[in-house]
């Protein structure tokens, strides 16, 4: 019988023992298990695993032990930086950066990080990097403005360098960036090249910073397992129908815990936001028109549980660089977007029940990422994706690269009958043609009063409440009458708001409507 995997047996530092304990981690993941013990070993690597399976982790443990054991040799040494972390976006260089920061928290004096992916001005950075501290985490275009600006100098002293989630660095606009790097780079240094996905972005980078690396690609899924990530799609007469099942779900309480709701444009997401205000239903927007603390902060907000739903922009514009066009003189400036925002990779948004696309995803790569921010480690998670008439070709290519030699259907259909939940039409007639003036405030962070929520829309009438539903929604509207004014959802068990017994009516629900007559915990997937 084979011993099972530990980090205690990678010959790592204690004090790097000692934050993994705390951070409670028993054992390493399975890309952490391969990965850690290579780059230990001074190789390079290319490697490819599932979103949530703990790459970071996987290049920060390595990377702090080599500066460890840089920092304890018995020649003098003088203070350099000696590890760079590139990542496509501003919200994934803030994580980078805690979660290093979490792994040194018993070698800080040996171990320093900056981040300077931040939206912050150059000259509030350049007093950090004067400093050299060991780690700088940075997006390629910031990296390569502090290098051309003698704030930051790395030729004679970089010895590792990770790319993370390396298939976003080339469509994010930063290839050029990257080329003209590798002229302020030293001729010998260690790399690491993570990616959910390897696509021809990744074999160029490979090729660009690689020297005859290891590429490891696990034998596993891109998605977790069906018992622990359920996948499913729910076709739609139309928009509006969209707007209706999202209603009844989220206000029905058919949807548990926290949820992500992803749309394709900005407008589409504050469009979302104020259709679900109407109703008294929270929801943070996060798009790339935010300023990045903004951005940070609601991301915070949400991981700590002051809301249960973001509605995030996926933005496939913005995988084209970004091309300037010279405003006529007295042209007013339309709002910029920020090239390097991300939220359906790499960001860590903690205990998502449920990501529900809205639109569907533009590619495949999108609706992996999307889908990996839930059932992350070992977490259960549900992903539901609507579909009009027109949007099927689409979502067909996507389930059809998923599924690969399966002949099963990934995307499994949703049975949910929308003539069972007509009563609640009138109430989601869209209003935004009678009030585009909410819009363009929110749009332009003017202060917006908020949205006007007629009494008799607060809350459902159990006479429009479907008969078949009233054993799993009543009770849970009950209880948020009673616990409106309890502590925020952080406080609350991790599912959610559970149906009697304990189940998850997502999961449950579409086969109690087939079966009816047979007990809820029958029809319970796992």
């Amino acid at each position: 019988m084979e011993p099972q995997p530990s980090f205690a047996h990678m010959g790592l530092d204690g004090r790097l023992l000692q934050a993994i304990a705390e951070l409670g981690w028993a054992k390493p993941t399975l890309i952490q298990e391969k990965a850690i013990p290579l780059a230990l070993e001074g190789k390079d690597l290319l490697a490819r695993a599932r979103t949530g399976s703990g790459k970071t982790a996987a290049y920060a443990i390595p990377l702090i032990q080599h500066l460890l054991q840089v920092k304890m040799s018995p020649l003098v040494m003088e203070q350099a930086v000696r590890g760079l972390v590139l990542v496509p976006t501003k919200e994934l260089g803030q994580q980078v950066l805690q979660m290093i920061q979490q792994l040194t928290a018993y070698c800080t004096r040996d171990v320093r990080v900056a981040d300077v992916s931040g939206q912050v001005d150059m000259s509030a950075q350049r007093p950090i990097l004067m400093e050299k501290p060991d780690v700088v985490v940075g997006t390629p275009s910031r990296v390569l403005a502090h290098l051309q600006g003698h704030s930051l100098s790395l030729r004679h002293s970089l010895e590792v360098l990770v790319l993370d989630e390396a298939d976003l660095l080339f469509s994010f606009g930063f290839e050029e960036d990257l080329k003209n790097l590798l002229c302020h780079f030293p001729k010998i240094y260690q790399s690491f090249l993570m990616s959910a996905t390897f696509n021809e972005e990744v074999q160029a980078l490979k090729e660009l910073v690689l020297h005859n690396p290891v590429t490891l690609k696990l034998q596993e899924s891109q998605l977790p397992e069906a018992a622990q990530l359920c996948q499913y799609q729910i076709r739609c007469a139309g928009e509006e129908d969209k707007f209706l099942l999202l209603y009844a779900l989220l206000k029905l309480g058919l949807v548990p815990g926290k949820a992500i709701l992803f749309v394709n444009t900005v407008e589409r997401g504050y469009r979302l936001k104020l259709f679900l205000e109407q109703f008294s239903i929270p929801a943070c927007v996060l798009n790339s028109e935010l300023p990045v603390q903004s951005r940070c902060h609601i991301i915070s907000q949400f991981n700590r549980g002051f809301y249960d739903y973001i509605v995030a922009t996926d933005e496939q514009a913005l995988a084209e660089p970004a091309v300037r066009v010279k405003r006529r003189k007295g042209a007013k400036a339309e709002k910029g977007k920020d090239p390097e925002y991300g939220v359906a990779r790499g960001i860590d948004f903690q205990n998502v029940a449920t990501i529900i696309n809205f639109d569907p995803p533009p590619s495949v790569e999108s609706y992996i990422h999307r889908a990996g921010r839930t059932a992350r480690a070992d977490n259960p998670g549900t992903a539901l994706t609507f579909v009009t008439h027109p949007e099927c070709p689409l979502l067909a290519e996507i389930e059809e690269a998923l599924a690969g030699e399966n002949t099963e259907p990934v995307l499994r259909p949703y049975q949910f009958r929308m003539e069972e939940v007509e009563g609640l039409r009138y109430r989601c007639r869209t209003y935004f043609e009678d009030n585009p003036h909410d819009l363009r405030l929110l749009r332009h962070d003017r202060p917006l009063h908020p949205a006007i929520v007629k009494p008799h829309l607060r809350n459902v009438p159990e006479y429009l409440v479907p008969p078949t539903l009233r054993a799993i929604a009543q009770p849970l509207l009950n209880k948020r009458k009673q616990r409106k004014h309890l502590a925020p959802s952080s406080s609350r068990p991790r599912g959610g708001f559970q149906a009697p017994g304990g189940h998850n009516p997502l999961r449950s629900f579409q086969y109690m409507r087939r079966r009816p007559r047979r007990p809820a915990s029958e029809g319970k997937t796992s």
